[in-house]
């Protein structure tokens, strides 16, 4: 119960890596309000994981609705302690021969919508002088990949906007971090050609999300003095 009584908010968090962090902080004690979309999945979700789980319904692309979304958080578990700038999207492909509107949709995901929620958390943590901050990013944030560039140019954007950040905050107290995973078994890879996503699973080149769940823990429980600003995650079978 290393998070005992502390209040989380998860982004994304109706499935893959978001839910599977909720059911990891959730074990460790915290409150956690789980942000989606998706208002029957979630309310169906946090009836199956407790007390402890709170929906909040939300839409990302909503600029104002997510502005002012830190009352409804603190209405549903108090101050916040911990922010988890999860939820996010994919495209891969040649940029040459890509969809400039699902590039749009993508980057408003990954970068605006990401930016907004920690700019409307940030004044309460630096207030109470205490917080952290996380983003799921990618090992693509700091490899360019080559089958991906529009994700990775996502990626870089959130590790110089993290990093930047951090740098801001830390004398308030707050920690600033990001988890990077390679591939992981998640609905960002639904459009993944079948062979590829078998022979993926066969060779052991993808992880699971209970596996970046759990490096998320390992972050959010260092001493309070220390902080892990990148932890890169990838299946021992990949050469990066």
């Amino acid at each position: 119960m290393k998070l005992n009584g502390k209040a989380a908010a998860i982004t994304g968090a109706a499935s893959g890596i978001g839910l599977a962090c909720a059911r990891a902080l959730l074990a460790e004690g915290a409150r956690v309000v789980l942000i989606d979309r998706d208002s029957e999945k979630l309310s169906r979700l946090c009836s199956e994981l407790g007390e402890n789980a709170h929906p909040l319904v939300l839409d990302l692309f909503d600029g104002p609705a997510v502005s002012g979304m830190v009352p409804r958080i603190e209405d549903l578990v108090g101050p916040l302690d911990i922010f988890h700038a999860n939820a996010g999207a994919y495209v891969g492909g040649p940029a040459a021969e890509g969809d400039p509107d699902a590039w749009d949709r993508m980057l408003n995901l990954n970068i605006n919508a990401a930016f907004r929620c920690v700019n409307a958390v940030l004044p309460g943590m630096i207030a109470r002088k205490s917080g952290d901050v996380l983003f799921t990013s990618s090992v693509a944030g700091v490899v360019p990949v080559v089958w991906e560039p529009i994700y990775t140019a996502s990626k870089f954007a959130v590790q110089a906007f993290l990093h930047s950040t951090r740098r801001q905050v830390s004398q308030h107290g707050i920690r600033m971090g990001a988890v990077l995973p390679g591939p992981v078994v998640t609905a960002l890879l639904d459009d993944w050609p079948k062979e590829k996503m078998e022979e993926a699973l066969a060779n052991g080149s993808l992880m699971q999300p209970e596996e970046v769940a759990a490096a998320v823990v390992f972050m959010l429980t260092r001493p309070k003095g220390v902080v892990i600003r990148d932890m890169v995650i990838l299946p021992n079978s990949v050469d990066l």
